[in-house]
């Protein structure tokens, strides 16, 4: 378990202050913004790489951040994807006016926030390109690559593409470069235990004492398969086979990352090594410059995993580059831009201003690279008994439910998943709620604000796919001519929510790429918008009440499914006979909007 914290959710932003105070001569914070950037990035006419996801694995993300290594990493809360506008930020704070290269491990709600955030950016002219890391073989066959989990083969990646960008390759070349490397690399994990989130008592999942976890996930993904314990000689066996078996044709020389997941010691890992190096000698490998250590970490996870990189002389030579960065450092410095601060002459970042704009990207390390801060939240706003009033107490009554079932949630998203659904959905929630009520003063103001303040505090998935949904109705409102839109404020009708519902349900279901019997929310969102549109009801208040008993029994039948979307799609059968954690919290929150207030 994890013994020195504060409070869950202030961890990440305290282990970050901590980060940066500690490595202050590599990166510094993003101002406005929940990331990370090296002391030297931007620089004017190259091309940046920008790397993130949840924390709870460092040295992934923030670790990697420095001279000749990564130039920025965005960072989530832990095991959750940082939010679209965290990343849009990040984009803008590191671009460099030649391009930006994302690249983060083949996670839902990465995909969905990192996408968002690009094409925000290419919207204002960045040329952001994406490539997502999916190494993990126990996670999808070989015919189906593009669906595999990224874990720890992503350094190779992110350090091939860093490579190149800091030589000043085009966005291009180093886009070309990541794939290339993806496509390389393969890894296997093992795991001897659980990992445990800071304040909680109870690990995601539990490995059985002398039982050993195959292909485990970094989130704390139950693995593919259990057996009983190893010496570490078999041990070696059983991790390196399936990566040989998918050995490219003619391929010799490899880098090798033998990689521990936070619990396992690294007397361990050189036990474990002595022999993976072996066999993969004798399987005519060449080794070059192999790393043991921990690379991408699970909180206190017991366990760890090998990656392999297939190297050609390109690939090779960047893979050799120069870099320094928090948690790696090869034994030459990375050639110093106009004021890097080296550890005989270290300098403190200077205080940023908040007006510098994106069309001047040129930047020496220390000087401030500034984004405009959130909009202040509009205070004083009461909100009437019209449509913005009915959102506003229904985001509160939705906020106070999730919170009752948070623990409940959490358990159902550990199945299969990592067993942050619930702590997720009650940052989301709470935030909506709070933004809605300061907001005003129309519906389509609340909704919008909502599902802004959704989307940044919750991240991963859920955050995008709630956001959407909400953006998506205040988006509806705003087509509808000033007459309806007055009349609809007043006197909101079933007809009027209804088509608001279903630019939600549309708009959610495009982004997640999930339909009706994937197991997901929209196993109870597609039921409860067709009741509430096929009611006969009057009143907007019983036709909602209707629908949401439908929501909540279309959430409890999607126990009889597998899971095909999302982390849990990997351990899609393993799902069954447990409800999706989505379509419930989806049900629940349905189903408090139209509870009246006790009096």
């Amino acid at each position: 378990m994890t013994h020195v914290y504060n409070s869950e959710r202030g961890f990440k932003d305290e282990f970050v202050d901590g980060l940066v105070a500690a490595y202050s001569r590599y990166l510094e914070r993003v101002p406005n913004a929940s990331g990370v950037m090296s002391v030297t990035a931007p620089v004017a006419g190259r091309a940046s790489v920008l790397i993130g996801g949840g924390s709870g694995h460092y040295p992934a993300f923030a670790g990697l951040v420095g001279p000749g290594l990564c130039d920025g990493a965005i960072i989530g809360d832990i095991f959750t994807s940082p939010s679209s506008e965290q990343a849009y930020r990040c984009i803008r704070a590191l671009d460099g006016g030649a391009g930006v290269l994302l690249s983060f491990g083949n996670y839902s709600g990465d995909v969905m926030n990192f996408g968002l955030a690009a094409q925000r950016a290419r919207a204002e002219g960045t040329d952001v390109r994406i490539v997502v890391v999916t190494d993990d073989v126990a996670s999808a066959p070989a015919d189906r690559q593009v669906g595999r989990r990224g874990i720890a083969g992503g350094f190779f990646v992110f350090r091939a593409a860093s490579a190149a960008a800091h030589e000043g390759r085009s966005i291009d070349d180093v886009e070309r470069i990541a794939r290339r490397v993806n496509a390389a690399t393969f890894t296997f994990g093992v795991a001897f235990s659980g990992c445990t989130f800071p304040g909680r008592a109870e690990p995601l999942f539990v490995v059985a004492p002398g039982r050993i976890d195959l292909g485990l996930g970094i989130h704390g993904e139950p693995g593919i398969d259990t057996i009983d314990w190893l010496p570490a000689d078999d041990l070696a066996v059983v991790i390196v086979g399936p990566i040989l078996a998918e050995r490219p044709s003619g391929a010799t020389r490899a880098k090798v990352l033998l990689n521990g997941l936070g619990d396992t010691k690294y007397e361990e890992l050189f036990v474990l090594y002595r022999t993976l190096s072996r066999l993969l000698s004798e399987a005519g490998v060449v080794i070059v410059d192999p790393e043991v250590g921990e690379f991408v970490t699970s909180l206190d996870m017991a366990g760890c995993s090998l990656s392999v990189c297939w190297l050609d002389d390109e690939m090779e030579r960047l893979l050799a580059a120069p870099a320094a960065a928090p948690s790696f450092r090869t034994a030459s410095a990375p050639a110093a831009a106009p004021g890097f601060r080296t550890a005989s002459a270290p300098a403190s970042a200077p205080a940023r201003s908040s007006a510098t704009p994106r069309t001047a990207p040129t930047r020496t390390a220390g000087q401030p690279v500034n984004l405009p801060g959130p909009a202040p939240a509009r205070s004083g706003f009461v909100p009437a008994t019209n449509l913005a009033g009915a959102v506003v107490r229904s985001l509160a009554r939705m906020a106070a439910a999730i919170s009752e079932v948070e623990g409940e949630l959490g358990r159902l998203d550990a199945v299969a998943g990592d067993g942050d659904h619930g702590a997720g959905m009650v940052r989301g929630m709470t935030a909506a709620a709070e933004a809605a009520a300061t907001a005003g003063p129309r519906g389509s103001d609340v909704l919008e604000a909502a599902g802004l303040a959704f989307s940044d505090a919750a991240g991963g998935a859920s955050g995008a796919l709630w956001g959407a949904g909400m953006l998506a109705a205040a988006a509806r409102l705003s087509t509808l001519g000033q007459d309806e839109r007055d009349a609809l404020e007043d006197a909101p009708d079933v007809a009027s929510i209804h088509s608001m519902l279903v630019a939600a349900s549309d708009a959610i279901q495009a982004l997640g790429d999930a339909k009706p019997g994937d197991k997901t929310m929209v196993d109870a969102l597609a039921p409860f918008v067709e009741a509430f549109g096929g009611t006969t009801e009057t009143s907007v208040r019983a036709a909602w009440a209707s629908a949401a008993a439908v929501a909540r029994d279309a959430a409890a039948a999607t126990a009889d499914m597998g899971s095909r979307r999302g982390r849990a799609a990997t351990h899609g059968e393993r799902s069954r006979g447990t409800p999706d954690p989505g379509a419930v919290s989806m049900a629940v929150a349905l189903g408090a909007a139209c509870r009246k207030e006790e009096q």
